[in-house]
């Protein structure tokens, strides 16, 4: 049985200079989403059933027509959201010319474990800056997390207490390649993601969900019976800056936009084929309600 597609994550770039250690994006290349190609995919979505779109990166910020994007998704009754970690004067700016325009924006941070092995500055300081300087209805500061301590989650508390702001986490996915390069063992792995989830636990209320989700993450990553991966259920489809539509972000097989309607219009209703991996664990998920991949919506306790 086939799961309905009801978004979808359109990267607007091929390029990001943040970089993340841990990024979970599948595709890397030069060059933007060019307006033609991303008018004939809203066009082809539109006629499968998707609602929305969620505009990704690289960082969107930088694209030269962020805001025709945005007109030409609510042009085709499309809801609109961004995912971005725009930091700088420019980013902010451009951000702000289309805030009001999109159901919601969620700003990327890390914990400062999380910056320390990403090599990343996104503090969540910084991201309830961006958020602040906005007008857009709905404010999500999304925080990818690893290393977590009493103080820094107090600090975090009280930072989005004071502000109309969610608050999502989402643990560091990091595969035995990343382990052995850093010098970890797959338990101090495991052990580490419980001890962050039992940090977050006592200053935000968290439901069973993300508890869940750490448990599927492990058998994923590390499985102990050889049990096969199941298939991909995710609501969301994915758009590449070259025009390929896959039902994730990892997935194997696509289509292209220039496809003839008929093949598009199989391809995002037939059953999928491709099989959940640990990058894209929180996104082929059957009941998310985040934008943001791997994500467990939370308020401070």
């Amino acid at each position: 049985m086939s799961t309905r597609v009801r978004t979808a994550l359109i990267s607007t770039a091929g390029h990001c200079k943040v970089a993340c250690g841990f990024c979970f994006r599948a595709d890397r290349a030069h060059g933007f989403l060019d307006t033609a190609t991303y008018t004939r995919t809203l066009s082809r979505l539109k006629e499968v059933g998707v609602e929305g779109v969620c505009l990704t990166g690289g960082e969107p910020t930088h694209h030269p027509e962020l805001r025709q994007l945005v007109r030409l998704a609510h042009q085709f009754g499309m809801s609109v959201s961004i995912v971005t970690s725009a930091r700088t004067v420019a980013e902010v700016v451009a951000l702000s010319q289309v805030a009001h325009l999109l159901t919601n924006v969620t700003v990327s941070a890390d914990s400062r474990g999380a910056m320390l092995a990403g090599r990343t500055t996104r503090s969540a300081a910084s991201g309830m800056e961006t958020l602040r300087a906005i007008s857009t209805e709905v404010k999500i500061l999304h925080l990818t997390c690893w290393g977590l301590s009493d103080g820094e989650c107090e600090e975090l508390a009280d930072l989005v207490s004071q502000a109309d702001v969610e608050v999502q986490f989402s643990p560091v996915v990091l595969d035995e390649r990343a382990l052995r390069r850093d010098g970890k063992s797959v338990q101090d792995y495991l052990v580490q993601q419980l001890i962050d989830a039992e940090v977050l636990g006592r200053h935000f209320h968290l439901s069973d969900r993300y508890h869940a989700y750490l448990g599927e993450l492990k058998n994923l990553q590390f499985p102990v019976d050889g049990g096969e991966r199941w298939l991909c259920r995710s609501a969301t489809a994915y758009v590449s800056p070259d025009g390929h539509i896959r039902r994730c972000p990892y997935g194997q097989t696509s289509v292209s936009v220039d496809a003839p309607r008929s093949a598009i219009k199989q391809f995002l209703t037939a059953p999928a084929q491709d099989r959940v991996t640990p990058d894209c664990a929180a996104i082929c998920r059957p009941s998310t309600t985040c934008d943001t991949a791997g994500a467990e919506c939370a308020a401070p306790a």
